[in-house]
Parts: structure tokens; C-alpha cells; sequence
């Protein structure tokens, strides 16, 4: 169901348990993986959200066959063909910028890949340099040529790629084609996001020869036309971001809840983070069991590479601390464009002063409802978050970009007792 508004009201403290599907920075990542062999593939856990929706658009424009499983609504079945269409199409792949990872795999599968410059969410520049310059050490000729990407190899190479900064796509996208080169592959200063070692456990069941995982340096043994990749069923990783929004919305409206499947070792400094700010977390079996008082404290963050607190973690601290008590400095080193829902948080009430990355956010006792408007994937789903803590009602309204990354954020919100709709 499509959905354009979320309404929220707060009301009694949050109470129950909320499952975590997996995760759509992994998943859409696992998807573009398969283009890389012929054959059958079934991923569960797949969350059905718009942006998985979008990839097996992209999937099914180059070829492949995506269907949900009849019985398991959280199994997708993919079928690669012995020949896919190399080209990544404008219309599809401007609205997500998770898109551009099938570079990687169609050049790698191919010899050639033709892929739009990518869209998505509008908080700042994300450019692909790091894609194309690790691209090119592997052998690649890459150019921009009327808004795509065209990259051509007649055969992809070993050798050692030097990140400037720990990209997670230029990470995934150099996997997936080290993967199909010829020879070993070093990339260094490598993302080690968890979702990165999802990707390296599914190219492992592909056939895949990967060492490192979990590390800076991760080192491929590529396959060639010596060993061929062949398909793999994959259970996708929880979703971390998910899960730190439900922590976030227990925080701001107290009570207690278990977060089923979250994982606490993939969030170790943001729970550390929430134990500083009042809440009481502890890892349980399958899952993360939370307390929060009435009233939490601030404290002072920065954003960071993994294991660092996540960018998409930040409005979710912040959307906290605008009713936390005392004050708190946040730091976004990574997207500097990250603190436009700053200012739908003002019109609720918060205090909330930016200077360039840092935000001063001084607590109030209680924001206002109010009409307010997503910029993104998780500045709604913030805001919904702080409608919680909210006299009145909150109306987030371009609620369809929370879509692309929720099953369903107000079902899970007011399975817990919370007062929250969508429409």
C-alpha cells in the first residue's frame, strides 16, 4: 500500500515485542549479486519494501525473472538467465541510488556495463569517483558519457585497490567485480560495515574465495573462467537501522520492549550511546530487550565508518535528545547534508542550533505536533519518532519515502501502543 502521510500522537509508554526484517542496505546489494551466474537464487528475510520493489524492476530490465514466494512472504525467488542485457535504465535507476552496485557485476559478468548515474535520497553529493577509479585498477576502461556510466573490459584483472575513504558501495561494487577477475584482489581501507560481510558470505556461497571479512583489508582470490561462480540461497542480516529506530521510539516514549533479531554486535556504539543517555540495554537470545524511564539525558555524538555510529542512526539521536534533558553536541562527518530534518524538528518545537556538521540540541520537556515534511528514508521515519514525544498531533507528510526503507514503521509502532497511523 502506498502511503503519503504518517500520524502520530503520544500516549501511554511503549510496551511489547517488534520484529527486525533484513536489512535494505544489504539485500539490494544480495540482489545485484546474482547477476554475476546463471541460475536459480532464493533470498529470505528480504524485507518487502519499495526499494526492493525498485531493484527487481532494474533486475527483470536486464533479463531476470523476480517473484515473491507464494507461502513465505519474506522469500524472493531470482532467476538469471545465460545472457543478461548490460544496461542499467535511466528510469528505474534515478530512483534509488543503491542502483549503481549492478556496475560492478554486469562488467564483471559482461565485459561491459552501461548504468545511469544514480538518484535516491537528497541529503548531499555522494559521488561514484571511488567506483569508477577502483573499476579502472581492475582493468576497466570507465567513462560518463550523457548522464551513464559505461564502463568495458575484455577482461577484468587482479590487484590492489587503495580506497581514500571506507566506501561501502565502492567496497561492494569492487567485491563483485574482484570476484570474476583474473588473479587476487586487495582492496584496503575497505567498508566493514555487517551488511559488507553479508555480501561476502553470499559471494562465499557463490563460490567465492574471500578473506579478511569483517576487516580494512579484504583480499578476493578471483574466479576467472577457471572456476565459475554458480548460484546460492542467502538469508539476509537484520536491519540495524530499523532496529535503532524502534530503540529510538521506545526512548523518546519510555517502557520497555524486545527488539526480535536485532543484532547488538552490529550497534555496539550506538547502544552504548543509549545506555549513556538513561535506557538499559541488554542483548537476549535473538534479539535486543530495552528499558527506557520517562525522561532521558543528552550526550554528545559523531557520526563515523563502521563500527562508528551510523549516519542513518544520527536523526534518530537526535529526534531523542530534543526532549532529553540537559544538551547535547551531535557531529555528521559524513553527508554534510544530512541536517535538513532539523528544521521540521523546530517546527515542532525543539531547540535545535546547527553550524556547518555540528548540531547543539538543548532538550525541552515536550515538543508540539506538528505538519512537517520527509527529506528522506530516515529523517520521516525521525520524525515519526519524535511525534512520540509530541503534545498534539504530528502529521509527517511525503511519507512514501519511508516506504523505500519500512515494511510497515506505524503497524510496528502501534503494535507496541503507540497512538501512530499511516495513510
Amino acid at each position: 500500500m502506498a502511503i503519503e502521510r504518517i500520524i502520530v500522537r503520544s500516549g501511554r509508554p511503549l510496551e511489547g515485542t517488534v520484529s527486525v526484517a533484513g536489512a535494505k542496505n544489504s539485500v539490494l546489494k544480495l540482489m545485484a549479486a546474482t547477476l554475476l551466474a546463471e541460475g536459480s537464487y532464493r533470498l529470505d528475510n528480504v524485507p518487502r519494501i519499495v526499494d526492493v520493489d525498485l531493484m527487481a524492476e532494474l533486475l527483470r530490465a536486464v533479463g531476470c525473472a523476480v517473484e515473491w514466494d507464494q507461502v513465505r512472504s519474506s522469500l524472493l525467488h531470482i532467476d538469471v538467465p545465460a545472457e543478461i542485457s548490460p544496461v542499467a535504465p535511466y528510469d528505474i535507476v534515478e530512483r534509488f541510488r543503491a542502483s549503481v552496485v549492478v556496475l560492478g557485476p554486469m562488467l564483471a559478468r559482461c565485459g561491459e556495463a552501461k548504468v545511469a548515474l544514480p538518484g535516491g535520497d537528497d541529503f548531499g553529493p555522494r559521488p561514484i569517483d571511488m567506483h569508477v577509479q577502483g573499476l579502472v585498477e581492475l582493468g576497466a576502461t570507465v567513462d560518463v558519457v550523457h548522464g551513464y556510466v559505461e564502463a568495458s573490459a575484455a577482461e577484468l584483472l587482479g590487484g590492489r585497490v587503495v580506497l581514500e575513504f571506507p566506501s561501502v558501495g565502492a567496497t561492494e561494487n569492487l567485491l563483485m567485480a574482484a570476484v570474476a577477475a583474473k588473479g587476487a584482489t586487495v582492496i584496503d581501507n575497505a567498508a566493514r560495515e555487517p551488511e559488507i560481510s553479508d555480501l561476502c558470505e553470499f559471494l562465499s556461497r557463490m563460490g567465492a574465495s574471500i578473506g579478511g571479512v569483517g576487516s580494512s583489508t579484504l583480499s578476493v582470490e578471483g574466479s576467472g573462467s577457471a572456476s565459475p561462480l554458480h548460484p546460492a540461497d542467502h538469508a539476509v542480516v537484520p536491519d540495524r537501522i530499523v532496529a535503532a529506530t524502534h530503540l529510538a521510539a521506545l526512548g523518546v516514549a519510555s517502557g520497555e520492549v524486545f527488539v526480535a533479531g536485532a543484532r547488538h554486535d552490529h550497534m555496539e556504539l550506538l547502544c552504548q550511546k543509549l545506555t549513556e543517555m538513561g535506557m538499559v540495554i541488554t542483548p537476549d537470545d535473538g534479539g535486543i530487550r530495552a528499558i527506557a524511564p520517562r525522561r532521558l539525558d543528552s550526550v554528545d555524538c559523531s557520526t563515523l565508518p563502521y563500527p562508528g555510529v551510523a549516519t542513518d542512526h544520527l536523526p534518530f539521536l537526535v529526534a531523542m535528545m530534543a526532549t532529553a534533558a540537559g544538551v547535547g553536541i551531535v557531529t555528521e562527518n559524513l553527508f554534510p547534508g544530512r541536517f535538513r530534518y532539523v528544521d521540521e524538528l523546530r517546527r515542532m518545537g525543539a531547540d535545535i542550533r546547527t553550524d556547518s556538521h555540528h548540531a547543539v540540541v538543548r532538550g525541552v520537556e515536550r515538543l508540539s505536533g506538528a505538519p512537517v515534511r520527509a527529506h528522506d528514508i530516515r529523517a520521516g521515519a525521525a520524525l515519526a519518532v519524535a511525534g512520540l514525544g509530541a503534545e498534539g498531533t504530528t502529521v509527517v507528510s511525503e511519507a512514501h519515502h519511508v516506504a523505500r526503507g519500512y515494511e510497515d514503521l506505524a503497524g510496528d509502532l502501534a503494535s507496541l501502543g503507540a497512538d501512530v497511523r499511516a495513510e
